[in-house]
């Protein structure tokens, strides 16, 4: 799989340095918005979250943005959900271009978001593995 350096808009709004944002810059990159703008998004939304015992902290942007809040953004975008794997089935679909389909793609892989678009990667690293890492599952525009 080929793999672009992308930032998702990140140096340009204003930030320094790496940080665990990997769900701000792929949505960024993969819908065409700009950082910011999904960055404040996903912070408002992430308000509304709740915690208790099991989950002392709400989302945040810059450091880890939980699924159901990342979700909640990208379905009131239009954006729907594709699972590649289930439980007890074992791994199907790989970070290849061959085995994702064409368009741009927001991919789940373990503990990471990325962003693929027409069978290119774009992220700050090539997060692929060699074509070997496993695709939990995608979001796509329909």
């Amino acid at each position: 799989m080929d793999f672009v350096f992308h930032d998702g808009g990140r140096a340009a709004a204003g930030y320094k340095g790496m940080t665990g944002d990997c769900v701000t810059r792929s949505i960024a990159i993969a819908t065409g918005k700009t950082y910011q703008e999904v960055y404040d998004s996903l912070n408002q939304i992430a308000q509304a979250e709740r915690t208790g015992k099991r989950k002392r902290r709400r989302s945040s942007s810059r450091t880890g943005v939980f699924r159901r809040t990342y979700q909640h953004y990208l379905e009131s975008l239009g954006w729907r959900w594709t699972s590649a794997m289930s439980i007890g089935s074992g791994c199907r679909v790989h970070l290849r271009a061959s085995e994702l389909p064409p368009g741009p793609l927001i991919v789940k892989v373990s503990r990471h978001l990325t962003a693929v678009i027409d069978g290119v990667l774009y992220d700050t690293h090539n997060c692929s593995r060699g074509g070997m890492r496993c695709v939990y599952g995608y979001f796509s525009r329909p």
